[in-house]
């Protein structure tokens, strides 16, 4: 053999054992196939799901709060925000699904009232991963005031507008109270 055939060939394998040390190149592992490539939100869809982001972070969970003190009388402390009054109106009357220079609304001078008509517990019960709890009811009557415009595009441009248009919404704040002993040193063992 020559003496550059063997130099090659020494050089050659050095270079791959280098090579597949380095993690670039190796056996494959588990894969998804066509589904392991990301496929991009689009834009008119991303909005929704910020949106549904932040309703559930915000406002579709139940809070456990502490036990209700006997002595006191115990009322619900959080009245819906405008935020809330906001998204729960626009479920109930959209306006942002209209199709621009056909058809928009548009909401100008809210106003937002809010009237508790509902506050009560029920008793205590057993509820699964939170114990024993009572369910504490908050009921709130929303009136919220506005001028509603609507821009119609075709097929004759015109401008409807209701300048007292009104919408009632209703919305409801439940959260638990804890009941029975709940300081964890106060089990002794026996």
């Amino acid at each position: 053999m020559s003496r550059k055939l063997i130099y090659t060939t020494v050089l050659g394998l050095a270079l791959s054992g280098a090579v597949a040390s380095s993690g670039c190149v190796g056996l494959p592992g588990p894969s998804l196939g066509p589904l392991s490539v990301p496929i991009p939100v689009p834009s008119s869809l991303q909005g929704d799901y910020e949106d549904l982001a932040w309703e559930h972070e915000r406002y579709d969970k139940v809070p456990i709060l502490g036990p209700i003190d006997q002595t006191t009388e115990h009322v619900a402390l959080d009245t819906p925000s405008d935020d809330e009054v906001m998204r729960a109106l626009e479920k109930a009357r959209p306006t942002k699904h209209g199709i621009p220079f056909l058809e928009t609304r548009e909401r100008n001078n809210v106003r937002i009232i809010k009237e508790k008509i509902g506050d009560y517990i029920d008793p205590p019960r057993v509820i699964p991963l939170a114990g024993p709890v009572q369910l504490h009811h908050a009921h709130y009557k929303c009136t919220v005031y506005f001028q509603e415009v609507i821009h119609v595009g075709w097929p004759v441009p015109h401008t409807v507008t209701n300048e007292d248009a009104r919408e009632v919404v209703y919305i409801d704040h439940d959260h638990f109270h804890m009941v029975g002993n709940v300081d964890a040193n106060a089990h002794t063992a026996r």
